[in-house]
């Protein structure tokens, strides 16, 4: 039997602004966006190429847990610098390329798997990218 991951809760205080943020900003595709009779608002976002998505939430109406307080969400990409330079161009704020050497994240490009860049949607939840090899075969 395959488990496949489908939805990330993303706990927001401002659904409207981290919808923006997430399409406009880092590149997701809003799937849908939608009010329920008892006021809670429902907005499913994927990444470019992604059979996982995120869905952001205020309150009850999602997730109980508290805005920013999610930590790790990790993206795979074929070249992190190249990720890290659209999302520098869309203007969201991303540490640099860094890698892990010995335990522990330098300055710098590393091996495949082995190259981070890091952001925070404006709530402070933590996102990780990391490259992957562009051909699956490589993995």
């Amino acid at each position: 039997m395959e488990w496949k991951l489908a939805l990330v809760p993303i706990p927001v205080s401002d659904v409207e602004r981290a919808k923006q943020f997430y399409n406009e900003r880092v590149g997701f595709a809003v799937d849908f966006d939608i009010r329920l009779d008892d006021g809670v608002r429902i907005v499913q976002l994927t990444p470019p190429g992604s059979d996982c998505s995120i869905v952001l939430g205020a309150g009850d109406g999602v997730t109980p847990v508290r805005p920013g307080s999610v930590q790790g969400v990790q993206l795979v990409v074929p070249d992190v610098a190249a990720a890290r330079g659209e999302l520098l161009a869309r203007g969201v704020p991303v540490g640099p390329v860094q890698h892990v050497e010995n335990g522990a994240l330098t300055d710098g490009p590393g091996g495949v798997w082995n190259s981070f860049v890091y952001f925070s949607d404006p709530d402070g939840n933590g996102w990780a990218v990391q490259e992957g090899p562009a051909d699956p075969a490589d993995q």
